[in-house]
């Protein structure tokens, strides 16, 4: 009897085919997503209702894991985990695999190049040309600015790096976790670095600040009115994390009474997003497209595909989820 695999994965195979080639060859029956679009939870869980092994994005895989006596691999595209609970996986034996390195540089690039847009107000300028009118906006540059980075994980701290040619006049950090030693190496390498355990220490002197921590039960609806209201009136909010982390309701109505300068939204709560925010001028909105990068995302669906067929045939996953991740998950 065939293995029976579902990429639930949307784009997968796009931009580079070899992904599907190396699915295809294994002789196994490969199921792909129908809809040019991220799926629902129901419909995950309806389309990989008989699958051993599925490929999976963002969609939450919850109704799958709790229905599904079959599912016995779980091989995610990308680093976020809030959508598969890891528990409920242990519980039922389904291995987790993902693919936490693969995503980072992409998401690195896309984040200093939203500082700079924002602070810039390169957006607002392009909206206004094109509708006649020629208003030249002033900006702080990086080197002037002091960056506020909420966690210092893969992305968070090679963002810290690679602001340094900007040399800005502080980055400030704050973590849940231990980073007392990343701290140490950003300074060591001539990067104004300093760690503070009050995030509203952060918010009130930073002149951008830039999500990068998983969406977990601590951190879901961490920055709402009230965290918003401590930001500077002239600062920027920047998230190409996760979506829930923001209030999208308290943003709407901080940015419309200017109560920020701008914000720049890469992922949120429910995609594709139609929402209010859409009607504003001073944000930035992408479509959850921190990874898309030509190389980044064939390096993504290239290491998914390739740990689901080590599984499969019992050879040692490249990267299994740790346990660390686990246990960050039941904080």
């Amino acid at each position: 009897m065939s293995t029976e695999i579902f990429v639930s994965n949307f784009p997968f195979g796009r931009e580079n085919s070899d992904p599907k080639t190396m699915l295809n060859e294994t002789g196994w029956n490969i199921h792909y997503n129908p809809y040019d679009r991220k799926l629902l939870p129901e419909e995950t869980a309806e389309f990989a209702k008989n699958c051993e092994g599925i490929v999976a994005g963002t969609e939450d895989l919850t109704p799958l894991i709790l229905s599904s006596d079959k599912l016995r691999v779980i091989s995610r595209i990308g680093i976020g985990l809030d959508s598969v609970p890891l528990s409920l996986c242990r519980e039922k034996g389904i291995a987790v695999t993902y693919t936490p390195d693969a995503v980072t540089m992409a998401v690195v690039e896309m984040t200093i190049g939203l500082m700079v847009t924002l602070s810039r107000k390169l957006c607002q300028a392009d909206h206004e040309i094109r509708r006649g009118i020629w208003n030249r906006h002033f900006g702080k540059r990086l080197s002037e600015s002091t960056i506020g980075i909420i966690g210092l994980g893969r992305v968070g701290y090679r963002v810290a790096e690679y602001l340094r040619p900007f040399n800005p006049k502080k980055i400030i950090v704050n973590d849940i976790k231990d980073v007392s030693e990343k701290i140490g190496t950003l300074f060591a390498s001539g990067i104004n670095a300093v760690f503070t355990e009050d995030r509203n220490e952060l918010l009130q002197n930073s002149d951008i600040v830039s999500i990068h921590t998983p969406l977990s039960k601590i951190t879901k609806g961490m920055f709402d009115r009230k965290a918003m209201e401590m930001m500077k009136k002239d600062s920027f909010l920047i998230n190409t994390a996760r979506g829930g982390i923001i209030s999208e309701e308290d943003l709407f109505g901080i940015l419309k009474e200017n109560r920020i300068a701008g914000a720049a939204v890469d992922a949120f709560e429910h995609e594709p997003y139609q929402g209010p925010l859409c009607g504003l001028e001073n944000i930035i909105l992408t479509q959850h497209q921190g990874s898309c990068s030509f190389d980044c995302r064939y390096a993504m669906e290239t290491e998914a595909v390739k740990d689901l067929i080590r599984f499969f045939r019992k050879e040692k996953l490249k990267t299994p989820v740790p346990e660390e991740e686990y246990q960050y998950q039941n904080l």
